[in-house]
């Protein structure tokens, strides 16, 4: 009968052969087969597979010589790992890793796509949500924020990148460290830090440390876009992965409309806030910045309530904790289709070989500090380890062409997305001008100016005994004119400048005409009295609802390509998704030649945000399935980092062109979607692969 194990153990169960095998006496049982009688093996007709099912008409008599190897195989003593080579463990580790894929997809087929997925798509659609509003913010608080905190231009550019540059560092290092501590714990620290920081930003009053928290809002919130897709794909099959992760998407574009439709109702509303005396002022802009860190909170709530990525749980070698996970999943689904009697019949499922090196450090060694500082130079070290393997041959040339084709793409999008609303901006400025009213040689006497003065260039005037009392100028400008014996009070100006006037006997009480604005002119007996406090800049009277009318649409001109999109991802296929979409696009750039008024170039913007959306979704899809699950976030982060750094120069190249030549932005967003939309050509396809 064999050999017994005379030890009798606690648990009677024991796996053989891929398969838990129970024996109800307690002992473990050999591999080896009983000897058979030999009129026994010659009868043999009927026989039992790994399964337990009977084939009739197979011979088992004499095993085959595979069988004999494979038993040899497990009776042989175990290497200790620490005893073999690293690149023997790797090469099991993989080896292991093309198992669990394909073990992996079958499962999730099983769990079928129900309740529980379309729960999980509306939690991280809240995490993405928040990543678009946050684009948006700071472009629509600045006309506020700038003359609460009286801001400069370079103030405010800086204000612009900052974002974007707390954005890149946190996609790096939170996407790495999703595949060392896991998709969900990393995505509540991203979504905890956004919102913390953003709720803290809408109270401070000082640039600095606004600026501060809003770098660090950026970072947390950066985190997000490569953890959520890495995550939400690891619940998906191969069949679903490109529609959902395409629909996924919409929430992006619903952030962009969520903060356009709360700016425009809340900021023109300037008095929706109180004041704490004279220092401490809390505005309409920061309820507006209030509410829209509501996206990253409600998903902050809702998070906790989900469970990790099974898939990260096996590649982790925590076997049971996945399971279980995997078996909600089906029973959610199961339920939710009026079939609750289906069991799930996964018992056992792979692990890949666990070859990292965990350092264990005891509470009595050293202090808390430099156990922390261990564990976290550790974890660091392991996420760059990550990030130099996605450059290693075997990912290289893959992550290069993507390296160029993300950065091609935003350099263009965000460039020109910038560029509509100053192109805009700047037509309104010509037509504002073209309607200016000019004065020569008029003679004022005696006379009370208490209105609005706008739009206006008075020369060589004389103004005598003349009183400007509770009144405004906007865009005048006073040239070689006489004032003599006037009085100025309680008044108020933007853009207003006198340049090589003559300024007699005159009074200035209570007013913000300060010394810059007079140019080369001679005060004599003249007196400033009780100046207006506050910020001595002058601001551009922007009209915030087209601001916000420009940013509405071009969010929602992105509905139909999303809708496209998600129908054709996995009929159509990725690399041709990117190609043709970004090529389109390039198209639409020449069509900006003829954006010659403000509603063409709201409609140049609507159409190019349309034809270009195709090209992100079907990136954010390739790019989840081109590398595997413990690569999958980090690389994600390193590619979504580099497509901040194109947005950022973007914005500053773009920008300063507004107002010189179209020209070169056309032409520079044109040939990159040309140029990245043919490399995108020679990716992998992806949509037949099992993920990794």
């Amino acid at each position: 009968d064999g050999y017994r194990n005379t030890n009798q153990v606690s648990d009677d169960y024991r796996y053989q052969d891929g398969n838990y095998d129970a024996h109800n006496d307690g002992y473990y049982r050999g591999g080896e087969e009983p000897a058979q009688d030999e009129d026994a093996q010659s009868d043999v007709t009927e026989g039992h597979d790994e399964d337990d099912e009977v084939y009739e008409g197979e011979y088992q008599g004499i095993p085959h010589p595979d069988d004999i190897k494979e038993k040899q195989k497990k009776r042989a003593p175990a290497v200790d790992d620490e005893y073999r080579d690293r690149a023997d463990l790797m090469a099991e580790r993989m080896e292991d890793e093309e198992q669990l894929a394909h073990q992996y997809e079958n499962i999730i087929e099983e769990c079928g796509h129900g309740r529980f997925q379309w729960t999980l798509f509306f939690v991280l659609g809240l995490a993405l949500m928040a990543d678009g509003v946050e684009v948006f913010v700071v472009g629509f608080v600045l006309p506020s924020a700038e003359k609460d905190m009286c801001l400069s231009s370079s103030n405010k550019g800086m204000l612009g990148l900052i974002v974007y540059l707390g954005m890149m560092v946190g996609a790096v290092l939170l996407g790495g460290l999703a595949d060392k501590l896991g998709r969900k714990q990393c995505l509540i620290i991203s979504l905890a830090i956004n919102a913390a920081f953003a709720f803290l930003s809408s109270f401070v009053q000082g640039y600095g440390f606004f600026l501060f928290c809003r770098l660090i809002s950026g970072l947390g919130i950066g985190g997000t876009l490569p953890i959520v897709f890495s995550y939400f794909s690891e619940f998906l099959s191969r069949e679903k992965r490109g529609e959902h992760l395409s629909w996924l998407c919409m929430f992006w574009m619903i952030g962009g409309i969520y903060a356009s439709a709360m700016a425009w109702s809340i900021i023109p509303h300037y008095g929706w806030g109180f004041s704490m005396g004279t220092k401490y002022h809390f505005h309409s802009w920061r309820v507006f910045v209030l509410v829209c860190a509501l996206p990253c909170i409600a998903s902050l709530v809702a998070l906790k309530f989900m469970p990790e990525s099974p898939r990260f749980l096996l590649e982790i070698g925590k076997h049971d904790e996945a399971w279980m996970i995997l078996k909600q999943v089906h029973d959610t689904n199961m339920r939710a289709k009026g079939e609750p009697e289906r069991v799930f019949t996964v018992s056992y499922i792979k692990t890949p070989k666990q070859v990292d090196e965990f350092i264990e450090i005891q509470s009595s060694t050293g202090t808390w500090y430099q156990r922390w500082l261990v564990r976290i130079t550790t974890t660091l070290k392991q996420v760059w380890d990550n990030v130099l393997y996605c450059l290693t041959a075997q990912y290289r040339m893959n992550t290069l062409m993507l390296a160029v084709v993300w950065f091609t793409m935003a350099l263009s999008y965000y460039g020109l997305i910038v560029w509509f609303p100053d192109m805009i901006r700047y037509f309104q400025d010509e037509a504002y001008e073209s309607r200016v009213k000019i004065f020569d040689e008029e003679e004022v006497s005696h006379f009370t100016f208490n209105f609005t003065l706008e739009n206006q260039i008075h020369r060589n005037g004389e103004y005598r005994n003349d009183k400007f009392i509770g009144m405004k100028f906007k865009e005048v400008r006073f040239e070689d004119s006489l004032f003599e014996d006037c009085y100025f009070e309680d008044v108020r100006s933007s853009e207003t400048f006198f340049e090589n006037c003559t300024i007699i006997s005159t009074v200035f009480y209570n007013t913000d005409l300060y010394e810059h604005k007079f140019i080369n002119c001679r005060l004599i007996n003249s007196t400033f009295m009780k100046e207006k406090e506050g910020c001595h800049i002058d601001f551009e009277e922007d009209n915030d609802f087209l601001i916000y009318l420009v940013s509405f649409l071009g969010s929602l001109s992105v509905l139909p390509g999303n809708i496209i999109s998600a129908l054709l991802m996995d009929k159509v296929g990725r690399i041709k998704m990117i190609g043709g979409s970004m090529l389109i696009s390039a198209v639409c750039c020449f069509f900006l030649f003829f954006g010659n008024s403000e509603s063409a170039m709201i409609g140049w913007q609507c159409l190019f945000c349309g034809a270009s959306i195709a090209a992100w979704n079907a990136l954010d899809v390739i790019t989840v399935e081109l590398y595997p699950t413990d690569k999958r976030a980090t690389a994600f982060g390193i590619l979504n980092g580099l497509c901040k750094v194109g947005a950022i120069l973007g914005n500053s190249i773009f920008s300063s062109f507004v107002g010189i030549t179209k020209v070169v932005p056309i032409l520079l967003a044109s040939s990159a979607l040309v140029g990245g939309g043919l490399l995108a050509l020679r990716l992998p396809e992806t949509r037949e692969q099992v993920l990794m």
